[in-house]
């Protein structure tokens, strides 16, 4: 056994297998004497031991393993630290520091570099741009974060920022030659800025004390055994100090899942996105041929890692120029595809629904445990949430954004409410938030919030502001059957008092710039006045739990360092605000679930548990799609010294062939993402290809459906009744004895919309802040046409058209605040002006106007009761001749002459046995004929036209209400059903009542 005595001193270099626990068998090597344990004779060996790991979560792992594999025997545990987490106080731990001097700064804060960043590039626009042409702030905080990854980019490759001026510009196009121009923030003003204020950026402080540690080791070797586990070595200053721990006498370097199986001819062709290529230039650096590297593992485990799986990956996923090599393989072995799925779900929901069920079936066993290893936080968060379906919690360990935490949707909603002048969706919003709460009860605020609602924000947005709220609320309630006129007393005072909290953010973010400290300062007062309850103060409800210690500690750095930034124009604050924010996560302290968990591939690394589900496996979301560099093109980044993109995608490809080693494992892909379909990863194609090679027909047992079925099943009912078409039939005393002339032609259309509307009293509800229509351009244009015509009733002045439209401006500052709405409307309305002057121009037998949007009634006696029949006529005219004219507007396409003549279309004809029967006030019927006319008023091509139905439409009225009074008599019989849509061929074109009457289920059953 070779001892550390022994050891010579070229590198010493082990790996962990693919397929074997990482953490288990490094601990397991670690508590026995042998290759990594001290000897058996100083208890003292391993606590004096220093191991490096790539994550913190990879030190948990392997502490733990340690403790569970020591059972009762007492221990000491090593000491493990990340690569990423060393700094000044470790090296002092663990080397000589007057062999390299301490130079290094503090770091600068996250928040506080981006601050700083953004005050350059406000200094560069100044210089550079028209004032009217310069950035916003929140366009200059997502450069400065563009910059700041860069910046950690190039640290992190140790490429000197001074290179980016020997750039050659002419060899590149303008648009280069700008951004090389714009990176002088790079090259001089960031490194100035640091230089001034004696700090330094994150990744070169870190830099500095690997290569700190990496020069004290190279003079003077640790006494202590140290450990490199678990890396590749991909940053340049982690391979300086794995190289250094190597080459010591008692260093040595563990390797994760190295290939020994890929033919040298493989391993020396690997480029860049190949799993290996990490460890490949690893092992060049220690000039360490692959074949001396020894695997870690019992020999017993070693037997038992799934050797033929591991080589199936290895030959799938060989250098493409290789691949001649596998038709020369033998056929595949019996266990290469044991307790491996793959499965290719439908979508998103189906992927998430089918993981969360093989997660919550792992729990029926006891002890068993099982991951799902993710790039996609989408379906993390989705998988999440379907097993609280089952009662199962688990976070997702990659964390999830402060922004879509209740805190921060809480404060970016109290910026949108203001910003966009208390517009009803974000002010919604915000008042039904849980955190939302006024000085009262939660419970209470979100009962006045939905009262306001249906008082007066829903259908089109008020005017702007609370006053506009107020206007609205105002007028609502001059109905006194409102809600709003109920509620008015109630809501009114609420409403001062949020404009009153309100006001002084809203008038800081009104001026045309202002500190963003001030700017903080009002925002976290709105914030925690409207937080505060009854019973508890804001500050403590907002600043509460994980996600509210972590506002609260960026909301504190965001304020420590709001001085480095000058004033910005305020009205970009809230954007610039939720691009600051945008960055930061909010990561579980603790897991909740102790067998189930949810990982991203890095926090997946040197983990390992019973089944390893790998979710979301199709091309660009795993493997990512290399982003595009907005700063360097690739010929640019290859002058740098900067790795090309495929680089990343080397790192994927590692992890996922990590997991596929796993003692049972599941992988699933969506055919559909986001509505659109899908590429299956590039690694399970170069499988499926391999597989059709050497063993036609395997793919089959990878997925037999029954997870699939299994999911179908959860959510399927026992059986399924369908549904019968509605019939209701209530008693004749809640039959309804009123009717407008417009509801007779829903009646006998659809009589189940009469039903819902009259006896269940059921209105639909108007979206919340709907953008104006056509109903609403409708009623617009019909209100201005009346309103002319009350001022005309006879012959026109000769400058109409100007008075016309004059009146229609007047109407149409309602809509002021709906700039689209103006913006198409008014032209189309300056076109039915002129056509509708021009219409009335034309009648030569015009006499006078009688009614201008007149209300008529008729009181029929019926068996049934009285029944009282209304209508509103836009219009009824008297011709020179004694004739009468019922003309109705129309904005939209008018009915036809048949369908009036067939009593489909009754409206008309019912006006005209109003007036017949005296049923307008002030109009007294002679016996005239009375005609019938639609007045188009599209303001399209053809923008205004008369279309005459009859010139004597008196036989035609009475008829029709001779239908009436039989469709009202019929009616009246309590064992008349209200159908729905008994004739679908006349069905209406709007019904606001079919998903009650649940058409679509019974409708095409009954066509089928």
């Amino acid at each position: 056994m070779t001892t550390a005595r022994d050891r010579p001193p070229e590198p010493t270099v082990f790996s962990i297998p693919t397929g074997l626990p990482f953490a288990e068998t490094l601990a397991a090597e670690l508590l026995r004497p042998g290759l990594l344990g001290g000897s058996s004779d100083d208890p003292l060996a391993l606590a004096r031991t220093l191991i490096f790991v790539p994550t913190r979560r990879a030190v948990r792992a392997i502490s733990d393993a340690l403790i569970r594999l020591s059972g009762s025997k007492a221990t000491l545990l090593p000491r493990i630290r990340p690569f990423g987490d060393l700094d000044d106080d470790e090296v002092a731990l663990t080397g000589p520091l007057d062999l390299w001097p301490d130079e290094s700064p503090p770091v600068v804060s996250p928040l506080r570099r981006e601050l700083m960043l953004m005050r350059l590039v406000m200094a560069w626009d100044a210089k550079r741009r028209p004032k009217a042409e310069r950035r916003s702030a929140d366009e200059c905080a997502r450069l400065a974060r563009a910059l700041a990854r860069f910046i950690d980019e190039l640290d992190s490759e140790r490429v000197d920022a001074s290179k980016l001026k020997t750039l050659a510009p002419e060899r590149f196009a303008a648009h280069w030659q700008d951004v090389v121009e714009f990176l002088a923030i790079v090259t001089e003003g960031w490194p100035a800025v640091l230089a001034q204020l004696k700090l330094s950026d994150p990744i070169a402080h870190r830099n500095r004390a690997l290569e700190r540690l990496a020069a004290a080791w190279r003079a003077k070797p640790p006494a202590h055994r140290v450990i490199a586990a678990g890396s590749t070595g991909s940053l340049p200053a982690t391979a300086d100090l794995i190289e250094a721990i190597a080459r010591a006498p008692k260093g040595c370097v563990v390797l994760p899942g190295l290939d020994p199986s890929l033919d040298d001819a493989a391993w020396e062709s690997i480029e860049p996105s190949h799993p290996q290529y990490g460890l490949k230039r690893l092992l060049e650096r220690l000039q360490t041929p692959r074949r001396t590297v020894r695997d870690l593992g019992s020999a017993e485990a070693r037997k038992t890692h799934r050797v033929a799986r591991l080589a199936l990956l290895s030959e799938a996923l060989r250098p493409a120029d290789s691949t001649e090599a596998w038709r020369a393989l033998p056929p595949l072995a019996p266990d290469a595809l044991h307790d491996i799925t793959i499965l290719t779900c439908a979508n998103e929901e189906a992927e998430a629904g089918i993981i969360a069920l093989k997660l919550r079936e792992t729990l029926e066993t006891p002890g068993r445990s099982a991951a799902l290893v993710t790039p996609e936080r989408g379906l993390a968060r989705r998988v999440a949430a379907q097993l609280e379906r089952y009662g199962v919690e688990v976070d997702d360990s990659a964390g999830r954004p402060l922004a879509l935490t209740a805190p921060g949707t809480y404060l970016r909603l109290v910026l949108r409410a203001i910003a966009e002048q208390a517009a009803p969706a974000p002010l919604l919003a915000l008042l039904k938030h849980p955190l939302a709460a006024t000085g009262r009860a939660p419970a209470e605020c979100r009962r006045l919030a939905r009262l306001l609602e249906r008082a007066c924000l829903r259908g089109p947005r008020p005017e702007p502001g609370f006053a506009g709220t107020r206007a609205a609320l105002a007028d609502a309630s001059t109905d006194p059957r409102s809600i709003a006129h109920a509620a008015r007393a109630e809501i009114e005072p609420w409403l001062g008092e949020l404009e009153n909290t309100f006001d002084g953010l809203a008038r800081t973010l009104a001026d045309r710039s202002a500190a963003l400290s001030a700017l903080l300062d009002q925002h976290l007062n709105v914030a925690e006045t409207l937080a505060t309850s009854d019973t508890t103060p804001g500050s403590e409800r907002l600043w509460s739990g994980e996600a509210g210690e972590a506002a609260a500690r960026v909301m504190t750095e965001l304020r420590e360092a709001a001085n480095d930034l000058p004033p910005i124009e305020a009205a970009s604050y809230p954007a610039m605000f939720e691009a600051l924010i945008a960055g930061q996560i909010v990561r579980p302290t603790r897991p909740r679930h102790a067998r189930l968990f949810i990982w991203s591939p890095l926090e997946a690394r040197l983990q390992s548990t019973d089944l390893a589900i790998l979710g979301g496996l199709n091309e660009g979301a795993w493997p990512p799609e290399p982003e595009p560099d907005p700063w360097l093109s690739r010929p640019m980044r290859e002058a740098v010294g900067l790795s090309p993109p495929e680089r990343r995608i080397g790192l994927s490809a590692h992890d996922f062939a990590q997991g596929w080693g796993a003692q049972e494992l599941m992988i699933t892909r969506a055919r559909r993402a986001a509505g659109a379909p899908t590429v299956p990863s590039r690694w399970l194609t170069r499988l499926d290809a391999l597989l059709d090679l050497i063993a036609p027909g395997a793919k089959a047992a990878l997925d037999t459906g029954q997870w699939q079925t299994w999911h179908a099943k959860l959510d399927a009912p026992d059986s399924v009744r369908p549904c019968a078409p509605p019939a209701p039939r209530p008693p004749r005393n809640a039959r309804p004895r009123k009717a407008s002339v417009t509801e007779i032609e829903t009646w006998l259309r659809n009589p189940y919309a009469i039903y819902a509307r009259r006896v269940l009293k059921l209105e639909p509800l108007d979206p919340i802040d709907a953008e104006p229509g056509a109903a609403e351009r409708g009623i617009l244009i019909h209100d201005v046409l009346d309103a002319f015509r009350k001022d005309y009733p006879d012959l026109l002045p000769s400058d109409a058209l100007t008075r016309l439209l004059a009146l229609g401006k007047r109407h149409f500052m309602a809509f002021a605040h709906r700039p689209a709405a103006m913006a198409f409307w008014w032209p189309r309305f300056e076109r039915i002006a002129a056509a509708f002057i021009d219409l009335e121009r034309g009648r030569a037998d015009f006499e006078r106007v009688l009614v201008a949007e007149g209300r008529g009634e008729l009181v029929l006696d019926m068996p049934g009761g009285p029944f009282l029949l209304t209508g509103r006529a836009d219009r009824i005219d008297r011709l020179l001749d004694g004739r009468l004219v019922v003309i109705d507007y129309k904005t939209g396409t008018p009915p036809s002459k048949k369908a009036v003549e067939d009593g489909l279309s009754v409206q008309l004809p019912l006006e005209a046995a109003l007036l017949m029967h005296s049923g307008f006030r002030d109009i007294a019927w002679a016996g005239n004929p009375i005609a019938l006319a639609y007045w188009q008023l599209s303001g399209g091509r053809e923008p205004g036209k008369e279309h005459k139905i009859c010139d004597d439409a008196c036989a035609l009225a009475e008829a029709t209400l001779d239908d009436v009074r039989a469709l009202i008599e019929r009616f009246d019989d309590p064992a008349t059903p209200y159908r729905a849509v008994p004739r679908p061929a006349l069905a209406p074109t709007y019904n606001d009542y079919d998903h009650l009457a649940r058409l679509g289920e019974w409708q095409n059953r009954l066509r089928r």
